[in-house]
Parts: C-alpha cells; structure tokens; sequence
C-alpha cells in the first residue's frame, strides 16, 4: 500500500473553530502506533509474533489477514484524516497571511491618504489666507467701479464721487467688511448703504495711530507684542481706522506683511542738533496698515540682535520717537489720537505737546498703555535736548523728575503727566491697588492724575482659540455642546500614552514664569494629586525659558504613569492640552504673554492658581477690578486644586454648570479690554 508522504507545514496557530469541528479525528490520533506484519513473523523488526499465530493452521492464518487489512484500512483513514488536517491548516494559514497582508496594505493606504489630507489642508489654508486679501481688494475695486456707475447715470455729482472713492481708498479693509454682502443691490440701493456708513464713519469712528516697539507676529519680547495685534484688530472690526509706526529691526520678521515697499520721499526727523534721513516702508500686517522707520545716520539703532537691553536705549526710542512724529506731521495725517505704549515712546507726550501740537495737530490728543510700571527709564536732564526738548522745563517735579532721584528725569513719568489718558493693564488688580501697591515709586505722581487713569484686562485672539474652530482638535465643540471636550481627552491621553479614561482627572500645566515659591508649592500639591491618581501635563513655553528649567527640576522629583513634561512648545499638542484638560493649573490670574487662564475659559478647562491664599482673599474684596477679575474670583479664583477635585468628584453637575458658564463668556481682545479702549477714546475726543 502507498501512502502519500508527509510534508513540511509551519505550526498551526491556536484555532478554536478547527478543533471543535474535528473532535472525531482527534480522538484517532490518540491510538496506540500502528504495526506491520513481515514475512518472516516479525513485527515491524521488533518482536516476534505470538507462538499461537505461529503454529496456528488456516484459521488462525484468515484472523491474522483479517485483522491485518483492517489495521490498514484504519491506518489509510488515519493518513487521510492527518492529510485533511494539514491541507485545512494550510489554508487557514495562507488566509491569515492574506488578512495580515491586507491589513498592512491598507493601513499603508490609509497613511499615504492622511499625508495627502494634510498637505491638502494646508493648501487650502494657504489659498484662503491669500484668497481674503484678493477679495478685499476685488470688493474694493467693484465699489469704485460702482461709484463711476452712479456718476456716469446722475446719481451723484463728482463732488460727492470724490468723498465715496475717498472713504473706500482709507478704509479698505472695513469697507470690504461692510458692503460684502450688498454688492448685488442696485445703484441706489448701494449709494444709501454709502451714505448711512460714511455718516456714521464721521460720527462715531476714529483715527488712531500706535507708535510702539513691538507688534506680534513681527517682533514679541513681552506682552506688548500680542496688545498691540490684538487690540487693533478689535478696533478695525468695529469700525475704527488703526495703524502702526515701529522701529525697522534687522532682526524683524517681514514675511506677515503684505504689500511691503519703501516709500521713494525724502523723510528726515530731528536729532541731536541736525536733521537726519531715514526710510519709510508701508505694508500691512492682519488688515492693519503698518510704517517702519529705518535710520539711516543711526542705523546701528535697530540692527542689533535684542530689541532692548542696550545702554544707549533712551537714546534709540527717543530717536524713533521724535521720528514718528515728524513722519506724521509730514504725511499730513490727523488722527484723533496718538497712542503710546510704555517708557520707549512715552516721550512723544511731552514732544508733542511742547513741539507738534501747533503744526496741525490741534484736536489729536495723547493716550499712554502701560503694561508694567518696574520699567520707567531713568536718564540725566540734558538728554532731553537730544529730541528738542527743553531739560531746564521739564525737569521739575510736576513733570519728568524722577520722584525719588531728583537729579534724574523719569521717561515713563513723563509720559503720565503729559498723555490726556492712561491705561494700566491688568487683568486683576483694581487702579487703588495699583496705585498703592505696585507704583514702583510713582504714587504720588498716579495719586495726583488718577482721574484720567483707567485699568483694563488683557485679552486673547479667539481667531486662533476656540474649540468649535480650532483645527488642531479630534472634535470641535462649545459652550452649546460640550460633548466633543469628552473626545478630545480621550484622543490627548492616547497621544501621550496616558490611562485611557474620559473619567480620568487631567490637570494641564502651562506657566509663563515660575518662581522658588512657586515651584515648591507645585511640588506638594503635585505628590497629593498623583497619588489619588489625577494626571498631569507640563508643557514648556518659547517665551519662558526659566519657566522651562524649572520643569527639568520638577521632572526629576515627580516620576511616573500619570505624569508627562515636555519642556518644548508644541502648538497643536498645546491647543489639545486646553481642549483635553478638566485643570489647567496657572502661575497667576495675571498672565499677559501666554493669556492661560483666558484660554482655559475658553476651552472649559478650569484655571486654577497655585498662588498664596492671601494674594487671592485681596483679590476678592476689591470691588474696583475688572469684569474678568470678578468673574474669576466668584469661581475658580479662590479655590485651590484639592477644592476642585473634590468638586469635580462630589458635585459633577455644579461643576458642569460652572464650565459651560466660563466658556460662554467672552474675554477675548474683542470685549472688555476694546471696550474699556473705546471708552477712553471716547473721553478724549470730548476734551
């Protein structure tokens, strides 16, 4: 008998369904091995055969062949069964093998697919970025165009035609705005739609020009940066005309402006004793119309690595100072308000006053943001007569002298008493704290002038912060429906490599700065959390450095599962960390250069301060702070982390409530700050 051979086949792998199926043929593998009889009696070559069948006669002889072809007929079934057996294994494993190679195939696909998907999504960010601009333009040309219609049929004189071309010409940008959506009616339609804008554009807009050191995203030191950004475009999308005057920096970053040329006039501003030239470039960045002011005898000015730090730094900003105002005075520009920021262009209170006022600008008036009093500028007298200003007359003690080094005048004191407003910025002190705490040596010069002082909070671009938009989210959601808040811890806690858990308590970590006391406050709070088995994220920042050391500290004592640092900024796990986190633990209430509590707001992530319980209790009976400041300190502001963990566990619904409230208010650039700037604005054009 044949039987047909044996063949190599890999291990079966464990499958329950095969076994089940062939229980039968399993139990024939179990029996005892199979023997072949010989021709000489012998079994196999091992034994002989028993001495009954070898002396047997006949009957014996058709037992033995009987039992002989039986034992081959059971051995063939056998074969046949193992054969089945492996040809079935055979194929469950080639299937597999197919499934495994589909798999990884279409997981390929699928990659290659996202990679397009991205690179198609930033396309079309690019296109729409760009496309905005063309179609502010396309607008603006349509309504020019519009303008000859109504000229060309007798709907207006030329005169009146001047006026319309005039006002879309200077308001580009908030004219597009507005007449988006008109542009189909017809002429007439559209010239009482002109009418009505260019009456209210008389009465209630104004013309403002900041003359600053920083402007994001061209060049940020500090908070100042993101202020100046942010609040003009509030101002724009309310109607008001904003622009910008800065220093030319080598080390600017040009690649936001759109539409960057240099003025070919001659522009030449006082210094020194002479006349000096330098070049104007226009451009604009975020629908804002911005001019740079390159020296071109003091170049070294501003083609230095660092924007301040230098010991001629009085020198460099009241050099572009002075120079902001004769650029102005030549362009024939009249703003109703010249708006200055801090001790770099706090002088142009008192050039203004003593030298411009007369030379056209008679109804501007002078407004001065401070973003940090620490910083005044301390110089001697005679510098004064670098710009043209008279030492002897100002320095006296109801103008520039220092308070405390009589001999000195004091840059940013001179910008207090010669601006017609001033605005401390602060998002939770009131303006008695500020002038009795933190003047640094100028409360009797505040306590005298404090009737035209005024505190604001800052704000935050929710252009770029919202969940229900942010690109950077698995799922977007609001205030409305907060269920997407629940995808997006889940999708953080995967990313990361954390305990996958939508219950799962996740604390975010973000500070602008972090102080000894601060640090070993984190620390003690920190060991309690983690035990209770509460996860924290730490995020370092490009801003803050030092806050980034101190990270590297806290990850050597604070080691674990539930625990993750990463001491370099990453924009997209950053706007996940707000969305993801139920705490977002923060250095200060006051945080003007990251903005983390109003961002954790935003993304219904409770802010909460690892500050001392004395900071917070002063906070909270000062009934002069802003709106943000009361809000804050009627929720989360005097409640520590261990109070909100066992708010979040005890009371999830109060808790809930708290959330959605937080994120249907609006503490972005565009509400209380604007609105608090629009005020003052208004009190000044009133004088």
């Amino acid at each position: 008998m044949t039987t047909k051979p044996l063949i190599n086949v890999p291990i079966l792998p464990s499958l329950p369904h095969f076994y089940k199926s062939n229980t039968k043929t399993l139990k024939l593998l179990k029996t005892p091995p199979l023997s072949c009889f010989r021709k000489n009696g012998n079994v196999n070559g091992f034994s002989r055969l028993p001495l009954k069948m070898e002396s047997g006669g006949h009957d014996n002889a058709d037992k033995s062949q009987e039992n002989f072809q039986t034992s081959n007929m059971e051995q063939e079934m056998k074969n046949n069964d193992i054969w089945r057996l492996f040809k079935e294994a055979q194929q469950n494993i080639l299937y597999l093998n197919k499934q495994r190679l589909w798999a990884v195939e279409e997981l390929n696909r699928t990659n290659r697919e996202k990679e397009l998907l991205l690179d198609k999504i930033d396309q079309l960010e690019a296109e729409k970025q760009s496309l905005e601009v063309k179609d502010k333009q396309s607008i603006c040309w349509e309504l020019l165009l519009r303008i000859d219609s109504m000229v060309l049929t007798g709907l207006i004189n030329t005169g009146e035609a001047s006026d319309l071309r005039n006002l879309v010409l200077d308001s580009k940008v908030r004219v597009a705005d507005v007449f988006s959506d008109i542009l189909q009616k017809n002429d007439a339609e559209l010239l009482a739609e002109f009418q009505h804008f260019l009456n209210e554009s008389k009465k209630n807009a104004y013309h403002i020009i900041h003359i600053c050191t920083e402007m994001e995203p061209l060049v940020s030191v500090g908070s100042l940066a993101s202020y100046v950004t942010g609040l003009c475009c509030a101002l724009q999308r309310k109607g008001h005309l904003v622009e910008v005057i800065l220093p030319k920096y080598a080390s600017m970053d040009l690649d936001e402006v759109h539409g960057l040329r240099e003025i070919e006039a001659e522009a030449y501003s006082y210094f020194n004793g002479q006349l000096h030239g330098n070049k104007i470039w226009t451009g604009v960045v975020h629908g804002i119309g911005v001019t740079f002011i390159q020296p071109l005898d003091y170049s070294s000015f501003f083609s230095r690595d660092r924007v301040y730090g230098y010991p001629d730094d009085f020198e460099r900003f009241t050099y572009f100072s002075r120079a902001s105002l004769d650029y102005i005075v030549k362009s024939g520009k009249k703003p109703d308000v010249l708006h200055i920021h801090n001790w770099e262009t706090a002088v142009v209170g008192p050039l203004f006053w003593d030298i411009f006022v007369n030379q056209g600008l008679g109804s501007t008036k002078i407004m001065l943001t401070c973003h940090s009093l620490d910083s005044q500028c301390l110089a001697h007298p005679d510098k004064l007569a670098l710009c043209g200003l008279d030492p002897v007359r100002l320095h006296r003690p109801d103008r520039l002298q220092d308070n405390n080094k009589t001999h000195l005048i004091n840059t940013l004191k001179g910008g207090v008493v010669y601006s017609n407003k001033v605005i401390i910025m602060s998002s939770m002190h009131s303006k008695s704290e500020i002038i009795r705490s933190l003047s640094h040596g100028l409360e009797s010069t505040l306590s005298i002038h404090q009737n035209k002082l005024l505190v604001a909070p800052f704000g935050f671009d929710n252009s770029t912060w919202d969940p229900y938009y942010d690109k950077f989210l698995r799922e977007n959601y609001c205030a409305e429906n907060i269920q997407g808040k629940t995808a997006c811890k889940v999708a953080l806690q995967q990313q990361l490599g954390l305990f996958k858990h939508a219950s799962t308590v996740l604390v975010g970590c973000m500070f602008s700065e972090v102080s000894d006391v601060v640090l070993e406050n984190l620390k003690a709070v920190l060991r309690d959390a983690i035990m209770n088995g509460i996860q924290f994220i730490f995020m370092g920042t490009d801003k803050t450095p030092s806050a980034n050391s101190a990270l590297v500290s806290l990850q050597e004592e604070l080691k674990g599962g539930h625990v993750r640092f990463f001491d370099i900024y990453d924009e997209a796990l950053a706007h996940l960390i707000f969305a993801g986190s139920d705490i977002i633990l923060c250095q200060s209430f006051h945080d003007p250069v990251l903005q983390v509590p109003l961002k954790a707001l935003k993304y219904g992530a409770a802010p909460v301060s690892v500050a001392s319980d004395d900071i917070r209790f002063r906070h909270f009976l000062d009934i002069e702070t802003t709106k943000f400041s009361q809000f804050i300190n009627s929720t989360f502001g005097n409640m520590t982390l261990s109070q909100a963990l066992n708010e979040i566990k005890n009371s999830p619904s109060t808790w809930k409530q708290k959330i959605i409230d937080a994120m249907s208010r609006d503490f972005s650039w565009d509400a209380e700050c604007c609105n608090i700037h629009i005020s003052a604005y208004s009190a000044l054009k009133n004088l």
